[in-house]
């Protein structure tokens, strides 16, 4: 570096500078500094720009004075900083500015307040005292903030949390060792239900979190298809259901631990309404019990097909849950591709005695559904016998199985000892003397609403007696008749009933034998019925003009019965009109 003046000596001096942060002070010794100074010349200009991470005193070097900041290597590189002549205090010596040779230097937001350097031999050095930081919020001074923080863009006063905010944090990260929620006030339980995890334990969760629109994250995590309609709307009950119902559906016996159903009943024993069970897995095969079972010679044919085919049992279960008010079971295995068997189909005795059992303890059920599981007549028979007295059994559907002529006999018996309304039998084996069974029960039951017995075959004798017993019943609305080899007998009676009968709004004789003339039969009946709205007769041979007018005399029914709606609407609001109207 070039000097103007003649008077110029080197001194080495070691200074220390004072470093103030907004947490320690920090010293940095020892820095060798080689000085040029010079008597006559005030300063010397270079043209660096001051850093803005390094801030001065006004006594020393001047806000936006010249000089760099230096970082890594270039620590290692000469800079020149330009300093103002001042006089140290108690003392006659002038301070003169130079430049400085830095060896290393690593500054990172710290704040350089004052560096002076005497002629004499001694080093003497001006820090003032640290800044007061007045009331206001630093942050609304961008000038100080960069002076203070420059060094890290992203810090900023504007965003430190708040202690409560820290506190809901780590509640929610410690959520599954503590759970803290029924203290915290509507706003905070907000924010932590809003930022839990939905793969928290049940354990956990089940009893304590009520909140919906968590059950709805945990429920749209886990399938991507949902209709919560279906589950009352509410996502709670969607969820435990859901997840029940896939555990039973994965559940292999003597393989699968049965602790994993039983520690689920205390977790959604308030919350399980509907249980729906379309697959159950049978036990595992062992080919040493299957060669045992060849062996023997007492082993009979049904053992044999019985042997380990023992389904879940799932009386612990309903007996836990005190809610349960609809159960859906069908004992099969889906997507079972090219290992199939008809054992995998198979609904054991032992299955049965357990099923019966555990609904006869369930007095919440009011549906109870068993379809495509080959329930034959003896199955049927333990079932009902079951049901028999039930204080809330209301619905029973015991479709697309085996049952014949007695397990009839045996709905028919539960029909007058029970609140039954609907009665589903479609697709079994029952014929005529089932069919006289069950009319023989309608004429004299005052609550069964619903009657199928679709693909069965009842034939005229069967239909001739339902017919018979629907002149006299005044509770049954629906009867479906479909595909049971009817002919015109049957459609004889029928018209009797359609023209004394005023209960029956829907009766289905579709895909049977009917007939040219018991088509006219049919129309001549629906001549002085005034309440019947569906009657679906496709393919029954009646003709299309008999449909053609029986379809218009509906018609005609459908429309009286809209216009009874209305007048009975407009009749009420008249009503409340008038009493409002008085009350006020």
């Amino acid at each position: 570096m070039e000097v103007c003046s003649d008077r110029n000596k080197a001194y080495m001096c070691t200074l220390h500078i004072c470093v103030y942060t907004s947490h320690h002070t920090l010293r940095l010794d020892r820095l060798r500094k080689r000085s040029h100074i010079q008597a006559h010349t005030p300063s010397l200009s270079f043209p660096y720009q001051q850093p803005a991470c390094i801030a001065t005193n006004a006594d020393s070097l001047p806000v936006g004075g010249e000089g760099r900041c230096l970082h890594g290597d270039r620590a290692r590189q000469r800079v020149p900083a330009k300093l103002k002549t001042t006089k140290a205090a108690g003392s006659q010596q002038p301070l003169v500015s130079g430049s400085l040779c830095l060896r290393s230097l690593l500054i990172e937001n710290h704040r350089i307040f004052c560096v002076t350097a005497p002629a004499s031999s001694q080093v003497t050095m001006s820090v003032p005292p640290p800044l007061k930081i007045s009331g206001s919020n630093p942050a609304s001074n961008t000038r100080r903030m960069r002076r203070i923080i420059a060094e890290d863009p992203e810090w900023s006063l504007t965003i430190v949390p708040m202690l409560s905010e820290l506190c809901l944090r780590h509640i929610v990260s410690n959520f599954e060792n503590n759970p803290i929620l029924t203290q915290l006030n509507p706003s905070q339980q907000r924010k932590v239900l809003d930022r839990l995890s939905t793969d928290l334990p049940l354990k956990v969760v089940a009893n304590l979190i009520t909140d919906e629109s968590y059950w709805r994250r945990r429920c749209n995590q886990r399938w991507t298809v949902g209709h919560v309609e279906k589950y009352g709307n509410s996502w709670k009950r969607m969820f435990f259901e859901r997840y029940l119902q896939d555990l039973l559906k994965l559940v292999i016996p003597g393989t699968t631990d049965p602790n994993v159903i039983l520690e689920m009943i205390p977790l959604c024993q308030d919350y399980v309404v509907r249980l729906c069970v379309d697959q159950f897995l049978p036990p595992v095969k062992l080919e040493q019990q299957m060669q045992e079972m060849d062996q023997s010679d007492s082993a009979s044919e049904t053992e044999l097909e019985e042997l380990n085919m023992d389904h879940y049992q799932l009386g612990d279960l309903v007996a836990g849950l005190r809610r349960l008010e609809e159960l859906d079971l069908v004992y099969g295995v889906k997507d079972c591709g090219m290992n199939f068997e008809w054992n995998l189909f198979l609904f054991t005795t032992r299955d049965c005695h357990s099923l019966a059992s555990a609904i006869k303890a369930c007095h919440t059920l009011k549906v109870f559904k068993l379809t495509r599981s080959k329930v034959d007549d003896e199955k049927a028979r333990i079932l009902i016998r079951s049901l028999l007295d039930h204080p809330a059994l209301m619905e029973l559907d015991l479709s697309h199985n085996n049952i014949g002529d007695r397990g009839a006999r045996a709905a028919a018996k539960l029909i007058n000892h029970s609140h039954l309304r609907i009665l589903n039998l479609a697709n079994n084996k029952i014929r005529a003397a089932g069919a006289q069974a069950l009319a023989h029960a309608l004429s004299y039951n005052t609550t069964l609403l619903s009657l199928n017995l679709r693909l069965n075959c009842i034939e005229d004798e069967g239909g001739q007696a339902l017919a018979h017993a629907l002149q006299n019943n005044a509770t049954l609305t629906n009867l479906h008749l479909g595909s049971n080899e009817l002919s015109e007998p049957t459609a004889t009676l029928f018209s009797q009933v359609l023209s004394v009968n005023t209960t029956l709004t829907c009766i289905n004789l579709s895909c049977n034998h009917i007939g040219l003339d018991g088509g006219k039969q049919l129309l001549e009946g629906m001549s002085d019925n005034k309440t019947l709205m569906e009657f679906d007769l496709r393919m029954s041979e009646i003709g299309q003009e008999s449909e053609y007018l029986i379809g218009v005399a509906l018609n005609v029914n459908r429309e009286a019965a809209r216009l009874r709606t209305l007048q009975s609407n407009c009749c009420h609001v008249t009503v409340s009109h008038i009493i409002n109207n008085a009350a006020g």
